[in-house]
């Protein structure tokens, strides 16, 4: 049983954020209490080969007396925010999907999403529940577990050997050195720090995010409160200002696509930045070594840290059986080393049984983001220890894309731009 959408390879840092992204509803056949089998929505996380892979994953499930078979349907990413609203207020939500980080928050708020408590209890009996340190905790919120996790999209920053020896400059290990190793890089025309800031991708608000929970800042207090307008922040904001003065991100970001980073990326014309442990996937072969994942950055108040996102599978209320969704769920997340296995899926795996493969341990670049970026990630509740819906808003919307475009501009005044940022976050909030 299969029923496939538009196929496109995109990652996250390259489709559109929930509110730009609205637009004509995707086709997608609602969910009927009668079908025969649970509707699996999934959405494409990889490059050519990913979505037959999860189909096989999904058609190799054998339920078990009374339980309902599974249906694999791979959504893309233009227009998720609305295929999900939609689909959550006319009851027509699959059984289970993969989705965007946050989406599963104000889902469960509004009883749209079944919680994954009991499934989870049911993996610890069966000795399935191996997720690796903090990550499970990312989904716990007042009213229970939202989803499980079935992959990492973190933000490790990586450079190009050859350039950096070109430059002259030390691999940096905080914010002063790689601030000198910026003003080397762009003194022979080479770009310190990767940004793409354009409407069509996430990557500079990634960034942005990044830095800013490396200074043990963010967008909420522990109490998940707004706190924008803090002294980390604004420190983090003067440290990105003086990347924009010494030319060390590109003056064109503002205007870069994910295409065109990527491009750069290979040409050689960008020697460090943000991105997922896999990009060096993306990067011609005989340049592939050249690329490597450099240890966390200390901020000049010794802080390390990074942004990442728990990307989930979630079970919704409309589901025929929820005893089938549970059982189908343990099934896919059991057998979705097939993914890493085969070079599929750019972020980390969130299994430990995953992270042991060798596939994985051969990769050093891997290694490193599994054993040190990934133990300093948050989310961007950065320090709030509980998720909450508010987060797919603060996550799909524009303020942080307007928010960053200002940076890029070299807006000066950091104090002000966390103000307007904070106000635009509580207007969407």
């Amino acid at each position: 049983m299969k029923s496939t959408m538009t196929r496109t390879s995109i990652g996250r840092r390259g489709f559109l954020g929930g509110a730009a992204a609205l637009g004509a509803m995707t086709s997608i056949r609602p969910v009927m209490a009668q079908d025969s089998a649970l509707k699996f929505w999934d959405m494409i996380w990889g490059p050519s080969g990913y979505i037959e892979t999860a189909e096989g994953i999904t058609d190799s499930y054998q339920p078990a007396a009374g339980m309902l078979p599974a249906d694999y349907q791979s959504v893309p990413w233009n227009n998720w925010y609305q295929t999900f609203t939609s689909a959550a207020a006319s009851g027509t939500t699959p059984a289970v999907s993969t989705g965007a980080a946050y989406l599963p928050f104000p889902f469960l708020e509004q009883g749209v999403m079944a919680p994954a408590d009991d499934l989870l209890a049911k993996m610890d009996a069966a000795g399935q529940n191996d997720f690796l340190p903090g990550l499970l905790d990312k989904m716990r919120t007042a009213n229970g577990i939202a989803a499980l996790p079935w992959s990492n999209s973190i933000f490790v920053m990586w450079m190009r050997k050859s350039l950096l020896e070109e430059a002259g400059a030390d691999v940096p290990t905080d914010w002063q050195s790689f601030l000198t190793a910026g003003e080397k890089l762009a003194a022979i025309g080479r770009v310190g720090l990767a940004l793409a800031a354009s409407s069509t991708t996430t990557l500079a608000k990634h960034t942005i995010s990044a830095f800013m929970i490396n200074n043990g800042g963010g967008y909420f207090a522990p109490d998940g409160s707004l706190d924008c307008v803090n002294d980390r922040n604004i420190e983090t904001l003067d440290f990105l200002n003086e990347c924009v003065r010494k030319k060390i991100i590109d003056p064109y970001a503002a205007s870069y696509t994910s295409d065109n980073a990527t491009q750069d990326w290979k040409n050689g014309r960008i020697a460090m930045g943000f991105e997922q442990p896999g990009m060096d996937k993306e990067m011609p072969v005989e340049d592939r070594d050249d690329f490597e994942v450099i240890s966390p950055l200390k901020s000049d108040r010794g802080e390390t840290g990074t942004v990442y996102y728990v990307n989930p599978i979630m079970m919704f209320t409309t589901t025929p059986d929820q005893a089938s969704s549970e059982a189908f769920v343990m099934h896919y997340l059991d057998n979705i080393s097939k993914l890493w296995e085969m070079g599929l899926v750019n972020a980390l795996p969130v299994k430990r049984s995953i992270a042991e493969l060798p596939v994985i341990q051969e990769n050093p670049n891997v290694v490193r983001a599994i054993n040190e970026w990934q133990p300093v990630g948050k989310t961007i509740a950065a320090q709030s220890e509980k998720s909450f819906g508010a987060l797919n808003a603060v996550d799909g919307g524009t303020a942080t894309a307007d928010f960053v475009q200002q940076i890029v501009a070299g807006k000066s005044d950091s104090r002000q731009l966390l103000s307007d940022l904070q106000d635009a976050l509580a207007r969407v909030m």
